[in-house]
């Protein structure tokens, strides 16, 4: 997969666990969007960010082009091999992380029951409900 792409979806940043260099952003069913699913996108070995707390359009995660890594590169003293591992987050590439191939899982919300994240490390994987996932290459 070339790009995660969620549009017209309100995400937040969930958590990052810095011993483990791990970012989750989250979107969750909301009535106004007329949405019924949650979805929640993993980096890990996260070594730089530059995030918003909130993204309210939606989500494009994406690996930066070769002028939109030149640029960051530039500003933020990032090396070449950093390239394959700089994603952004958003259309006009506002935000980015640096880290390994992100990930993501989305399954209806009515569904998950007393689990309260898609990423839990104390649950086994997958779940018992139905839920679709994937990794960006």
């Amino acid at each position: 997969m070339e790009a995660f792409i969620r549009e017209g979806r309100l995400f937040r940043v969930s958590g990052f666990n810095p011993s483990h260099r791990q970012l989750f952003l989250q979107s969750d069913a909301v009535a106004v969007e007329r949405t019924t699913s949650r979805v929640e996108v993993s980096f890990a070995h996260v070594r730089l960010m530059f995030l918003k707390p909130y993204f309210r359009d939606g989500l494009q995660v994406r690996r930066a082009t070769p002028a939109e890594f030149s640029e960051l590169k530039e500003r933020h003293g990032l090396e070449a091999e950093d390239a394959h591992w700089t994603w952004m987050l958003e259309r006009d590439g506002g935000c980015f992380v640096v880290g390994s191939n992100p990930s993501w899982r989305e399954a209806e919300y009515e569904l998950m029951g007393d689990r309260r994240f898609l990423y839990d490390a104390s649950r086994p994987w997958p779940p018992d409900f139905p839920v679709q996932s994937g990794q960006l290459d």
